[in-house]
């Protein structure tokens, strides 16, 4: 499983010009399915977006998470993460997940993770546009 997480001032993300979630501070991620993947890599990574150090202390340094102030988080289908780009110019998905396979595991993601905290969604499958904010820019890769 695959996240591209933002550190942003506010994200939102529309389908046919309405907006399905937006969200202030926090954390955009973008989120990918592989075949293997499964409930339990979900787990690993939606704990690891919710935990990882990417916001500032009092110092300055990047030492609290996304549950440590309470920010939102703004999750959103990615199927292009799972591409494989090693070779030519054409990107290759066949390790991506199934079409049934990746919306499950989203759901899952988007459900727990509202578990906790405050959490938006764009709209499985979707033309979505996303519109962002990165605060710093801040952003990294991530892969259970």
């Amino acid at each position: 499983m695959i996240g591209l997480i933002q550190r942003v001032s506010n994200a939102s993300v529309s389908v046919d010009g309405e907006i399905t979630g937006q969200i202030d501070q926090g954390i955009l991620l973008l989120l990918g399915v592989q075949q293997h993947d499964d409930e339990q890599s979900a787990d690993k990574l939606l704990h690891k977006v919710l935990n990882y150090r990417i916001f500032s202390d009092d110092n300055g340094k990047m030492n609290l998470s996304l549950l440590d102030i309470q920010a939102e988080l703004l999750v959103v289908s990615q199927f292009t993460l799972a591409a494989d780009t090693r070779k030519g110019l054409r990107p290759g998905f066949s390790s991506a997940g199934s079409p049934q396979q990746a919306q499950q595991l989203y759901d899952y993601v988007v459900a727990r993770a509202g578990q906790q905290v405050t959490t938006a969604s764009g709209r499985f499958a979707a033309d979505m546009q996303v519109s962002l904010c990165n605060d710093g820019p801040v952003t990294f890769w991530l892969e259970v």
